[in-house]
């Protein structure tokens, strides 16, 4: 065997070891195949982004009223809200069907938008964390935020797959 084609072998080797090495990457989720445990969620996203205020954990039976969502479409949620000293706020919501993801993240925009309007007439502070909140939808989960840390909450959703 020549020079040139022992040396052509070993380039098409290494680059065959190369190319199968990144194929081996970790597979990323897919929207269908998430899974979030809405409660486990929520908690960390309260006590590590929010420093202003103590929030109180929701009753699941008044989540659909505090967020106007239809009870039917949801399938789990866990939320965290304020006295009103804050408009910190925390809501983690799993849908019975992806296809309501859009619609409950327009909810959730609409909240924040009634919730600016409010805090802007008596407590203005509370505006800045408002126009930073984290709205995020991914397969069948919804998530808002309102937050002293709009950026860890960012980062924790990320690593749930968001």
């Amino acid at each position: 065997m020549k020079v040139s084609n022992v040396l052509k072998t070993a380039c098409m080797a290494i680059l065959l070891c190369i190319a199968l090495a990144g194929c081996s990457g970790k597979k990323e989720p897919s929207k269908a195949e998430l899974t979030v445990d809405t409660a486990k969620l929520a908690e960390q996203l309260n006590k590590e982004t929010v420093t202003s205020d103590t929030l109180a954990e929701a009753s699941s039976s008044i989540i659909p009223t505090i967020y106007m969502i239809d009870a039917a479409d949801i399938a789990n949620a866990s939320a965290y809200t304020s006295s009103g000293a804050t408009a910190c706020e925390v809501a983690v919501i799993e849908l019975a069907d992806a296809s309501k993801a859009e619609d409950v993240r327009k909810l959730f925009e609409s909240r924040v938008k009634n919730q600016s309007e409010l805090y802007a007439s008596y407590n203005a502070g509370e505006v800045d964390k408002l126009d930073k909140a984290v709205i995020d939808t991914e397969g069948k989960y919804a998530v808002l935020v309102v937050c002293d840390d709009a950026a860890k909450a960012q980062e924790i959703l990320k690593e749930y797959g968001f």
